[in-house]
């Protein structure tokens, strides 16, 4: 796998990540229309770059995918189409909230609860994980009896 093409997807599973928390902080800050229009623009910004990122995501993984050595590239191709989909309709989600004069945190919370965006999410954590799997994990303990 070429540096390159990992931390390309790195950085685009960072955004994902990073956006999502975010407007998880600024969904929680009680934002009205009319505070709104206060001129602050860090959420506009931050689902601006998500909007950015989401249509380079599956073929950023698919160039990580093509370096792989061996046989197993072609169980990761169904995966790509999912993520594909995925980013597609979570990026026509960003793009509804970026079309409104104010963002509030009732559109932002309501953005982070839809399905295509937690479902999105879940790819990037799963994509996380296999970029890092030296990662420590925590201990798994036996349910009790």
């Amino acid at each position: 796998m070429s540096q390159s093409a990992t931390d390309e997807l790195k950085a685009t599973v960072n955004i994902v990540e990073e956006t999502y928390e975010f407007c998880l902080a600024y969904a929680a800050k009680g934002v009205s229309g009319l505070m709104a229009r206060t001129g602050d623009t860090q959420v506009r910004d931050q689902l601006e770059k998500l909007a950015q990122a989401l249509p380079n995501l599956g073929n950023v993984f698919l160039k990580v995918v093509e370096e792989l050595e061996g046989d197993g590239r072609e169980q990761y191709r169904g995966f790509i189409e999912v993520l594909r989909r995925d980013a597609e309709a979570g990026h026509a989600a960003v793009q509804l909230v970026l079309a409104q004069e104010n963002i509030t945190s009732q559109m932002v919370d309501n953005l982070n609860g839809m399905i295509h965006l937690r479902a999105l999410l879940t790819d990037v954590f799963l994509i996380d994980e296999m970029l890092r799997p030296e990662a420590d994990q925590p201990l798994h303990i036996q349910p009790a009896e």
